[in-house]
């Protein structure tokens, strides 16, 4: 395996149990940026996996963690990683290898696998059959979305477009970047030979993520989409108690959704009105 093309960045937060499991799993150099633990993360990562380089956040920053982890990296390209997820063997060898034969690539988004079944995750078929189509100069079906814990990017790309915000924090906080690079010009490529593995923790609020995730959809149009997307999005919120939880929630963070509000090129808003809003 040729270490010296990818990083995995590993975001994670008072996770030590999967973290101890996934961590032997990784080929490539590590950064493992946690997000203000309380259950002792830094310190035993630090002991168990000397070589791994670990940020140890005194808060939790959500996603844009990430971004740390990504400016710390010395290498082209960076491997996402949740602390219950991991890169099956080769696969971020082939990442590096379609990443070098196709300079217009920026974000390779992978097929995910979950436990325990290993079966594919559902958004990988939609992935494979994207109607934006395949482009001459890219590798796969182009996406303008995709899995954080299944994606390899480019590194000078992903900082170009500025990483993860903190706008939305955490949960849907693939889409304003995906969207973002389209908009400087960048692919976004679906590729079903390189593989990610998922395990799920068993500690997740269902609700609450649903919510949300319906939230930061929602903050992601306002800072990205036309005005009638946003309206269209809020009614079909408010109809649910989930949606009408997701537009409370939104309410903080409006005014700085707003300061970096920046409609995307007309090309990329059809592209993404094509894939449609669910």
């Amino acid at each position: 395996m040729t270490t010296d093309r990818v990083t995995v960045v590993v975001m994670t937060r008072n996770r030590w149990p999967d973290l101890s499991r996934t961590l032997p799993r990784h080929e490539v150099p590590v950064v493992v940026v946690d997000n203000g633990s309380e259950d002792g993360t830094p310190e035993l990562v630090r002991s168990a996996f000397p070589s791994v380089d670990v940020v140890g956040l005194h808060a939790n920053l959500g996603a844009p963690a990430r971004n740390i982890g990504v400016q710390r990296a010395s290498t082209p390209y960076v491997a996402f990683a949740d602390d219950d997820s991991w890169w099956a063997p080769g696969s971020l060898e082939r990442a590096a290898q379609i990443l070098d034969e196709h300079p217009r690539l920026a974000l390779l988004a992978a097929r995910l696998l979950v436990s325990p079944d290993d079966a594919p995750d559902p958004v990988c078929a939609e992935m494979a059959a994207s109607p934006l189509g395949t482009e001459p100069d890219l590798p796969g079906p182009s996406v303008l979305g995709f899995l954080a814990c299944a994606a390899v990017v480019r590194r000078d790309a992903f900082l170009e477009v500025g990483g993860f915000d903190d706008v939305v924090f955490f949960m849907g906080e693939e889409e304003r970047v995906a969207l973002d690079l389209a908009a400087a010009r960048w692919g976004l490529a679906y590729c079903d030979d390189v593989v990610a593995h998922h395990e799920p923790s068993e500690v997740r609020d269902r609700t609450a993520r649903a919510a949300r995730a319906r939230r930061n959809e929602l903050l992601t149009a306002l800072m990205r989409r036309p005005w009638g997307v946003v309206l269209r999005l809020l009614r079909r919120a408010v109809t649910t108690p989930v949606g009408r939880r997701a537009a409370v929630d939104a309410l903080p963070a409006v005014r700085a959704a707003l300061r970096a509000r920046r409609l995307l090129p007309p090309h990329v808003e059809q592209a993404r009105e094509a894939l449609a809003d669910g």
